[in-house]
Order: structure tokens, then sequence, then C-alpha cells
């Protein structure tokens, strides 16, 4: 087996590797997404909350009312938080698969280089040694058109 023939093998594992770890970007910046969107959503039911409590504060409530509702905007407040976190940390997988990635695709281009440069090499020999028989025929038409002739 040819040397690029060999390095070609590796290419293609590169590559795939490449292309799984592009698909493992791509989910990471779904779920980036998708967590920003709950974080968003949070944030809106919790303003809509608010203005509806404010609303109904103008007409008067009770203790009772205004404890449950502190409370809840409290658990509001908690889960906006911890998402806010979720973010952080699904921020920073996405970084780092896109490290990951960029990498792997280094990788893969090196290793295509490499494998080029092979190809090149054995075209190269392949030519020296058509070009050296050529030369070695047309030493022996020669030699042989000569003793003919003699």
């Amino acid at each position: 087996m040819k040397k690029s023939q060999r390095l070609n093998v590796i290419v293609e594992l590169n590559a795939r590797n490449e292309k799984n770890t592009l698909k493992a970007l791509g989910d990471a910046q779904q779920k980036k997404q998708q967590a920003e969107k709950q974080l968003e959503d949070l944030k809106l039911y919790r303003q809509e909350y608010e203005v509806k409590y404010q609303s109904i504060a103008k007409i008067g409530l009770n203790i009772k009312q205004l404890l449950e509702f502190k409370a809840f905007m409290s658990k509001l407040d908690k889960a906006i938080a911890e998402q806010e976190q979720v973010v952080v940390g699904v921020e920073q997988q996405l970084i780092n698969t896109r490290k990951q990635w960029e990498q792997q695709h280094q990788k893969t281009k090196s290793m295509q280089k490499v494998c080029e440069a092979a190809v090149k090499e054995e075209i190269k020999v392949e030519e020296k040694r058509e070009q050296n028989e050529q030369d070695d025929r047309s030493t022996r038409i020669g030699r042989n058109g000569g003793i003919r002739n003699a």
C-alpha cells in the first residue's frame, strides 16, 4: 500500500472525527439557545406577574395575599438565578466544543496537506521511474541498432 493511501485512511478518520465534533458543536449551540429562551421566558413571566400584582394591589390586598405574592416572586427570582447559571454552563460547554472542533479541523487540514504532499512525491517518483525506463529503452534500441548496422 502506498504511503498516500495509508495517509488517506488517516485523513478520512480525522474527517469523520471532525464531522462528529461539528455535530456536537451544533448540539451545544442548540442547548445554549434553549437555555437562553427558558431564561427569557422566566424573566418575561416574572414581569407579567409583577404587573398583574401591581394592578391588583391598587384594589387592596390582605397580608396573606401579599405574603403569597412575595413568596412566589422569591421563587421566580431563584429560578431565574438558577437558569442564569445554566446559561453560563452551557456557554462554557459551547466554547469548549468549539475549541475541540477547531483543533480537529486543523488536524484534518494538516493531514490532508501531508497526504497531498505524499501523492505529489509518488507522482514525481513514478515520473522519474518512467523516464529512466524510456532512457533505458532508448539506449538499448540505440545499441541494438548500432550492432545490426555494423
